[in-house]
């Protein structure tokens, strides 16, 4: 194959040229290029050959240098521009050698013979660049689009990571307080939860990385749940309520965590929380309602961390594929989240 690209097809190029403008002209003017003298034919036949070594090498010569200059780099101005040199290029060597050809022979050079001769080997030469330089800017648009990927996943992966260590702080501040004041009170029960916040840090050092099973997730809201009450009211009353199924789906850890620390720290009023899961076909939704002073604090507006943070991660999670709302009625306060887990398989 190297050898015919390289020794064959530059010669059957410049044949093409040639009997391409060969058959224009004699149509134009009603000839038959075999009725004449074939020395002369052959002498045409060969300057074309010439020509089209010639413009291969051009071609391959031109093709190296823009390879050098700008390597992978595709964009339409670098075509364009590549296009037009090569164009320039081959029309100085064709009429080098193809007009003072016409000018001698026959009925010398006209105008239909010069525009033949620039627009011919000009169309040739188009369609030799789309086919010669096709692979290589698949090549380097592929590259860009690989590169601008890896840009836009790094990017992602940063936010992700920067979000996710925002929880680690908040929630830290809340435990150590938790503990703080258990141990005025009970020192066994303080030791007690600070072996429930190693678990709980263990889980989020160790094993947000990846998706976990819904199972596990449910754990950790379970222990945090425990270690909230300890420095909560006698008054408060907590309801959970997971649905049946809920165990193997892989879901991105930590997404829960805000709105059961949200119901803990606004909860008043009648200081009921009541935590609700449930798997209904491809999707689970997770809901928290808790009652609020007759201030009406609204966690939305609180600085800070909080429900700002859980939208951004869904969005960077799950796009397209979360429902979250948020809402104050009357004396409740409701938060849900709705995550299809379909598109995770």
């Amino acid at each position: 194959m190297k050898f015919f690209r390289r020794y064959i097809f530059p010669a059957l190029y410049g044949l093409l040229v040639y009997f391409t403008v060969r058959l224009l002209h004699d149509t134009d003017l009603n000839e038959m290029f075999w009725k004449r003298d074939w020395g002369l034919n052959i002498l045409e036949m060969s300057c074309s050959v010439l020509v089209g070594y010639s413009s291969i090498y051009l071609f391959e010569l031109l093709f190296r240098f823009y390879d050098r200059r700008w390597p992978l780099q595709f964009n339409y101005q670098g075509v364009v521009r590549e296009l037009i040199i090569l164009v320039f290029a081959n029309l100085i060597l064709v009429n080098l050698i193809f007009t003072p050809m016409a000018a001698l022979t026959d009925d010398g050079l006209s105008w239909g013979d010069l525009a033949d001769l620039t627009m011919i080997p000009t169309l040739y030469a188009i369609i030799y660049y789309g086919i010669a330089r096709s692979n290589t800017w698949l090549k380097a648009y592929v590259a860009n689009k690989v590169q601008l990927e890896k840009l836009t996943n790094d990017h992602l992966e940063t936010e992700l990571k920067f979000l996710k260590a925002q929880y680690h702080p908040h929630f830290l501040f809340n435990a150590l307080n938790t503990i703080y004041f258990q141990m005025d009170e009970n020192v066994g029960s303080a030791k007690k939860s600070i072996e429930k916040l190693s678990e709980l840090l263990r889980y989020q050092l160790y094993d947000q990385q990846q998706m976990v099973p819904m199972k596990q997730e449910l754990q950790y809201l379970e222990n945090f749940i425990e270690l909230q009450k300890v420095r909560s009211s006698d008054r408060l009353k907590v309801n959970v309520n997971i649905g049946k199924g809920l165990n193997g789906q892989l879901i991105y850890p930590l997404l829960f965590l805000p709105l059961v620390e949200n119901a803990f720290k606004y909860v008043g009023g009648q200081y009921l929380i009541e935590i609700e899961a449930a798997l209904q076909e491809e999707k689970i939704t997770f809901k928290v309602k808790n009652t609020v002073p007759d201030r009406q604090i609204v966690p939305e507006k609180e600085s800070g961390i909080g429900l700002e943070n859980l939208k951004r991660r869904l969005d960077l999670l799950y796009p397209g594929q979360h429902f979250f709302v948020a809402r104050l009625d009357s004396d409740t306060y409701t938060a849900e989240i709705t995550l299809n887990i379909s598109h995770e398989r």
